[in-house]
């Protein structure tokens, strides 16, 4: 028989380990709560971005070259409603392409017009750091020693970083004074509230 010593010290490891296996099992949950969460944010942004290139290309007096609106137009349907998951993020490139040419080319383009697509393009920016940062912490609790032998994930897929060029197009010189109206909504738009640490490497 096991002196009572032993017998104490067998029944505290096993408290310990399951208060452990329960935070850590809670912690995922959240953690995977915060992904789902973020990626629908980021989605939807993503919508807004093409939709507003979308606008830009399909109003008539928004002063995009007609000869190049068709062109646009296209690539905001197919981000729009073509955008499968194995695409997803060459398609989302492609608007982020189309979104800096049309910003380059901005002399002819209406003011609230550029302001509305680059207000899309900030809003693509922040969105997507905050799912990578959801993401990136995840993995890093997954890929842990204890988290992996005792499988606390069980089947839940293993998050994937969203890696597309979001760089917001700098306004032209000449423009920065017109729209400067318009992005100032940008500025005071919250960052949203997370409530995980992140972990560290």
């Amino acid at each position: 028989m096991l002196p009572v010593g032993w017998l104490v010290l067998a029944v505290v490891v096993a408290i310990g380990l399951s208060m452990w296996v329960t935070f850590t099992l809670t912690r995922l949950d959240r953690l995977h709560a915060r992904v789902d969460a973020a990626r629908a944010a980021l989605d939807a942004q993503l919508v807004r971005r093409a939709a507003a290139l979308q606008h830009v290309a399909e109003a008539p007096d928004t002063g995009v070259d007609p000869a190049i609106r068709s062109r646009l137009d296209q690539i905001a349907f197919d981000a729009l409603t073509l955008a499968q998951p194995a695409r997803r993020q060459a398609v989302e490139n492609t608007v982020g392409r189309a979104v800096a040419e049309l910003v380059e080319g901005s002399s002819s383009i209406e003011p609230r017009a550029l302001a509305e697509i680059r207000e899309a393009a900030a809003r693509v920016l922040v969105a997507r750091r905050f799912y990578n940062d959801a993401v990136r912490d995840t993995r890093a609790l997954r890929s842990r020693r204890m988290p992996r032998l005792l499988r606390l994930a069980g089947r839940v897929e293993l998050p994937e970083f969203f890696d597309i060029d979001d760089t917001v197009p700098p306004l032209p010189a000449v423009s920065l004074g017109e729209v400067s109206a318009g992005q100032g909504k940008i500025a005071d738009t919250p960052a949203p509230h997370t409530d995980e640490t992140q972990d560290g490497s």
